[in-house]
């Protein structure tokens, strides 16, 4: 069962992929953990700063699946059409909701559809 409690500890910094410090990729990998399902590539490098998310993404998407929001799926958000930021599906009190990781509120957790509104595309993968 998923405790978004664990996440209330978290601090935001880029490149952060260690527990209690996580970026949206880190936290993608967190509660994919915390889920009990299969780890993404960690693309340590990876940054939004760094390496073009877009790059990252177009190389990615070979191997993932895209499916409908359900627990652990990988919410890849475009601006400008390009992906620009991660967040990850999560149950909590029987909605999925989407977790992301940001550096004005480190953690937050709230309804796919506001989550979605914030957003040209958001698309889902698993």
């Amino acid at each position: 069962m998923f405790n978004p409690d664990k996440y209330l500890t978290v601090k935001w910094q880029m490149g952060g992929r260690v527990f209690p410090i996580l970026d949206c990729y880190g936290l993608v990998h967190e509660v994919r953990k915390d889920l009990g399902l299969p780890h993404w590539p960690l693309f340590e490098s990876v940054i939004k700063e760094g390496k073009r998310m877009g790059e990252f993404c177009d190389e990615f998407k070979r191997d993932i699946t895209p499916c409908q929001p359900q627990p652990g799926a990988v919410a890849a958000c475009y601006s400008g059409g390009l992906i620009s930021h991660l967040g990850v599906v999560v149950p909590i009190n029987g909605e999925l909701q989407v977790a992301e990781s940001n550096p004005k509120r480190n953690i937050t957790f709230m309804p796919l559809s506001r989550f979605t509104w914030r957003f040209q595309k958001v698309e889902y993968y698993t």
